[in-house]
């Protein structure tokens, strides 16, 4: 490798992707045009970086297998940046196969945190901490090791471990320092936010306000009744009732539980969850029978008894009953969720990441820009999403991932 080269990988791996331009901008084999693409992505072009880097991965020889390996790791991380989340599993796979085989375990390590990466992005964190566990983060350098605790903080946030989280990124932030690459260091900062931020709204005795993470931690160990408007699931202390897959039954709970210690009308209560008004016995008759189903549901935890006027909701246990809500509520919150990143995003990415079809999630989208709230850039498969952050708001609430139930 020539002089000019190692300089721009130097400078590349300083964080100064002009510098390393400066150096091969002008030229066409395949290092240079592997450097470049490197260097346009850290400046934010990533449609000509993938075009830069898949020339340099074709450039090369066969012999020179460890140089595409590396090729295929920068463009999966180039994907993964740009949220296109629908690349080729098997070909990152095999990539950081050959570089493990090959003695590069550094770049092999960065390809297994790019898949853990994109894993904790769509909710699969069983998989991640399995992955996770096989790893010696202290055999890598200062960079690897940052996103190493990312990781880790990122799961713990989602598990709702305050404290492990900001243990990891305390230790992310030391080494980010260490690695003396910005654009890491402001990757940490920007994951520290979001436990300084409210993650969700708490709603209690006709009242609310908004609540951090750590607050959502402490209420959920805490020995209330807690119904769930995030994860649609009712829970006391390790008991948990999922109503996920019952949203008649968890609309009704969750009235009641916003209504707590008083009762709710059940006009109130019609509407609520059959979106009717009451206007004759039948609605009256359907109501009856869906309470006396999540009477069934919740007996563990609480009765649901007739009034007057209604219907009340009576923990077996508990002296305070409240609802979790997320932050913001709308009809496509789940897809601002994600957009809230700042990041821009692909509506296959959209798709895979909130397990709904994808076009379902283009219709979403097509109603969040006809509102305003979303922009996209971009034709065909290369149009992406996205939003600036929603201000003071956390999102860690509003992704899909299961609540530990243990």
């Amino acid at each position: 490798m020539d002089s000019l080269i190692t300089a721009a990988a130097r400078a590349l791996a300083a964080g100064d992707p002009l510098g390393a331009l400066k150096r091969v901008a002008l030229r066409d084999d395949a290092p240079a045009l592997a450097l470049r693409g490197i260097a346009m992505a850290q400046l934010g072009d990533f449609i000509r970086a993938k075009a830069l880097l898949r020339r340099a991965r074709h450039a090369f020889s066969p012999k020179e297998a460890v140089a595409r390996a590396r090729c295929v790791v920068a463009e999966a991380e180039i994907a993964l940046v740009s949220r296109d989340l629908g690349w080729a599993a098997k070909s990152l796979d095999a990539a950081r196969v050959t570089l493990d085989a090959h003695g590069d375990r550094v770049n092999a390590a960065h390809a297994r945190y790019l898949e853990l990466r994109r894993f904790l992005l769509i909710g699969r964190l069983e998989e991640v901490e399995r992955a996770l566990s096989e790893i010696d983060p202290a055999r890598l350098p200062p960079a690897s090791q940052t996103i190493h605790e990312l990781v880790l903080a990122g799961i713990s946030m989602r598990r709702l471990r305050t404290k492990q989280a900001r243990a990891a990124l305390a230790r992310a932030a030391d080494t980010a320092r260490r690695s003396a690459i910005p654009a890491l260091t402001a990757e940490v900062d920007n994951a520290g936010r979001i436990l300084n931020t409210p993650a969700a709204r708490l709603i209690s005795r006709g009242s609310e306000r908004l609540v951090l993470l750590e607050e959502v931690e402490a209420l959920l160990a805490s020995k209330a009744f807690v119904v769930d408007a995030c994860r649609h699931v009712v829970r006391q202390e390790r008991r948990l009732i999922s109503l996920a897959k019952r949203p008649v039954l968890f609309a009704l709970a969750r009235s009641l539980g916003e209504a707590w210690p008083g009762d709710v009308p059940r006009d109130a209560l019609v509407a609520r969850a059959f979106r009717l008004k009451l206007t004759d016995g039948s609605h009256r008759a359907r109501l009856r029978v869906e309470m006396a189903r999540l009477r069934a549901v919740l007996r563990t935890l609480a009765d649901v008894n007739a009034t007057k006027r209604g219907f009340i909701l009576s923990p077996r246990i508990a002296h305070e009953v409240v609802v979790l809500a997320r932050p913001v509520e709308e009809k496509h919150a789940a897809v601002l969720a994600f957009l809230a990143d700042g990041e821009s995003w692909s509506s296959s990415a959209l798709a895979i990441a909130s397990g709904a079809s994808q076009r379902t999630v283009q219709r979403a989208l097509d109603s969040l820009a006809a509102a305003g709230k979303v922009q996209s850039f971009g034709r065909g498969r290369t149009r992406r999403w996205m939003t600036p952050p929603m201000p003071g708001i956390a999102t860690t609430l509003l992704l899909s991932v299961s609540l530990p139930i243990d």
